[in-house]
Parts: C-alpha cells; structure tokens; sequence
C-alpha cells in the first residue's frame, strides 16, 4: 500500500486520493471540504457573513427572483413561445427554490423537476436555457447528444457532460453543482426499434442508460480534463442533486404519433367530440408517452417529468424576432457597423422580404440569419475601408443579393 493511500483526513476519514488537497499538521491531516465547513462554522460562531458561495445565491432565487420575473425576463430576448416560456420560469424556480430549502422534520423531499423541450430547429429551444442561466448567473453548458456512446466505445463517456460544466465553472465545484446543463439533440438518442438487435445501442438506448444515474442525482467521479476513464487518473466528484438537466430535441415526425394517438381516441362510442387540430397545433397535445414511442426509455422521461414544446414560427413571430427583442438580429448587424462607425439602416419592406425568404428556407430564427448575410456580405467585406459612414438598404438591393446568392437557388 502506498504512503498516499495511508493518509487520511483526521476529521472525516477521507484518503488523499479522495480528496482536491490534503492539508498536513504537526501529527494530524484535513481535507480541502472540512476546511470549508470549518470555515462555515467560524463565521456562523463570530457572528460573520461568509462569503457567499454559488449554491448560497442559487437559494435565494424565491427572494430575488419570482416566475413571472423570469418570464418577464424571457420575453426581453424570445418572441412569443408562451406556453413554453411559462412552464420553464415555474420549473427553474421550483428547482432552485428546491436547493435553498432547509431541512424541516417530517417534511416531504422535493424531486428534481428536468426538463424536456420539444420543437423544431430554429425556435429557441437553446436560447430559452441559455438566457435562463444568464439571469440565474450560474454556469451553463451545451452538450451534444450524439457525440456520446456507452462506456468503452468510440465517442464520448456520458461523464463528459460534467466536464464541460466544470469548465464553464472554472472548475469551481459548488457552482458547477448549481448549474444548467442543456443535452441538445436529445431525439437522436432515441432507440432504434422495438425489437431487440443482436448488436449493442451503443449511442442510442445505452447512452439513455447512462444518463440515468445524471438526472436522478448522485456523485459521479469526472475526469477533470474529459476523455476517456482510467484507473490511475484523477478525478473529482460533482453531485449532480441539484444541477438543472434541460434537454432540447427537434423529434421530427412525432406530430404524427400525437396525431394517431389523438385520432384513436376519438373513435368508438364516445360522446366527447374532439375538434379539427391544425398541423401548427399538434405540439400542443404532447405527453410523456408520445415520447416513449418515439424512442425514449421509461426510465430516463420519468426523470424528465416536465414537457413543454415550442411553437412552429409563423410569419409574424418572425418579423418580430428581426427587430424586438433585446439581441434582435437588425441590432446585432447594426453593432457590427457601428463598431466600424458606421450606422445601418433598412427600409421597412426588406424586412417582410427577409422574413418570406426565411420562411421558404424553413430553418426558422436561424434561417433569418442566412438570409441577412446573403443581402449584408458584399458591405460588410467592403465597407470597413471606405470613407461612406451610412449604410442603407432598399427592397431592390435587397431582392438583387438573394438572387445572385446561392441562397437562392438552394430554395
């Protein structure tokens, strides 16, 4: 046996190994955690503030921030999406309301409230979390569902998504245990089919599995600097009990199980007569189940109880999202100029223009985007050099880019 394995925390027991640093005394060793507790105590017996730590802040949400604050919030920067915008401001202050309880006898243990967003590419499933995060102040990650696979094979360990809210803490691990973690493309994870393969579901159902242990809540062991796991490194233990999950997925063809599902329980002898559900509508209508037969396991939507979908955008939505919202996209091109001290500006058609263009190009928000770099290209490569201070655009000039890109013929 080593010499570092026989050195223990004289106050909890913990070995070096366990430990992120082992203080040595006289006759006598303390860990970096009883240091930190110890600390607590003082300033509590002195009468002293301590410090406030991440987790300290994220408790006291109930008193800094109410649901309809953090909708109000969320309205400044996301474009209709009500439905959406209210499940998710209820479920963030339940979850950090959750951490800031103090134990009471007797009284009940609040789970976790995970979430899962439904809806399709470009309609703020990503901003929604993202922007959450920004008023908590609490560290924030986007982990790509794809990239994972069960331990042992080609890919990324499910521990990774750790990882990376370590290092968007600064590897500070009680902030890191007060993060938002966003799992994007949650649907591409779903099971292959119904029937079981003579061949492992190595990044489909198995990393479903292995997400398990994350959701619930429990101290996993991280590898610090991601990768692979092996038996001589370091790690460091991150409980996972109060780190908010969102995932996001596009589900694509799951408005035709909702619709089936809807059709099937019209029929027979009921009396209820079930109204005519627009396509744009069909969201609306989600539940657990219609996840489980997209593929989804039991196991992992029962620790994502709460599902909310994100509305199709329509013209309207879209028009709104150029030029609205807090970092609208007109705003943002303007920056970029004013940056060069030179001021943008555009006539009120090109906007309608961008938005039909847009709406052909079906990629929603992001395809607004494509179709403002296409018409702002050729100004933004020559204007920097030039003498001209105002910049403005016109429906002709407009019109004229998109034709000559090759936005255009993709459509």
């Amino acid at each position: 046996m080593s010499e570092e394995t026989n050195i223990h925390c004289s106050f909890c027991g913990r070995s070096k190994n366990e430990a992120e640093m082992m203080i040595a005394g006289v006759d006598a060793h303390i860990c970096d955690r009883c240091v930190e507790q110890a600390g607590g105590i003082l300033h509590t017996e002195l009468g002293e503030a301590p410090q406030s730590s991440p987790l300290d802040v994220a408790g006291k949400v109930e008193f800094d921030f109410t649901p309809a604050q953090i909708k109000a919030h969320l309205d400044e920067y996301i474009i209709g999406q009500e439905q959406a915008k209210r499940t998710m401001a209820v479920a963030v202050y339940n979850h950090y309301k959750r951490i800031g309880l103090v134990p009471v006898k007797d009284a009940p243990e609040v789970d976790k409230s995970n979430i899962v967003i439904v809806g399709n590419t470009g309609t703020g499933k990503t901003l929604m979390a993202r922007t959450i995060a920004k008023l908590l102040n609490v560290p924030f990650t986007i982990v790509d569902a794809t990239v994972l696979t069960e331990a042992g094979y080609v890919g990324e360990d499910v521990e990774s998504i750790l990882t990376r809210l370590l290092q968007a803490a600064d590897y500070d691990l009680p902030k890191a245990q007060v993060g938002i973690v966003f799992i994007d493309e949650i649907d591409k994870i779903a099971r292959k089919g119904d029937n079981p393969s003579i061949t492992r579901d190595v990044s489909g159902e198995g990393v479903q599995q292995g997400l398990l242990k994350l959701l619930e809540g429990s101290k996993v062991n991280v590898p610090p600097k991601g990768g692979r796991k092996h038996p001589d490194q370091k790690y460091i233990e991150v409980d996972t009990t109060n780190i908010l999950f969102v995932a996001g997925g596009a589900f694509v063809g799951i408005e035709k199980k909702i619709g089936s599902r809807l059709n099937s329980a019209s029929l027979g002898y009921s009396k209820e007569s079930r109204q005519h559900v627009e396509d744009d509508e069909v969201l609306s209508y989600i539940t657990p189940s219609d996840l489980k037969s997209f593929g989804l396991i039991p196991e992992l939507i029962g620790r994502m109880p709460i599902v909310t979908f994100m509305s199709p955008l329509d013209k309207k939505a879209l028009r709104a999202i150029l030029t609205l919202p807090k970092n609208a996209l007109v705003r943002q091109y303007q920056h970029l100029f004013h940056m060069d001290d030179i001021a943008l500006s555009f006539d009120e058609e090109v906007y309608d223009y961008i938005v039909e263009i847009a709406l052909e190009y079906s990629l929603g928000a992001r395809g607004l985007r494509s179709v403002c770099e296409a018409i702002l290209t050729d100004h933004m490569f020559d204007a920097p050099g030039l003498d001209e201070k105002e910049i403005h655009i016109t429906l002709e000039y407009a019109k004229s880019q998109i034709e000559r890109s090759s936005l255009r013929k993709a459509i």
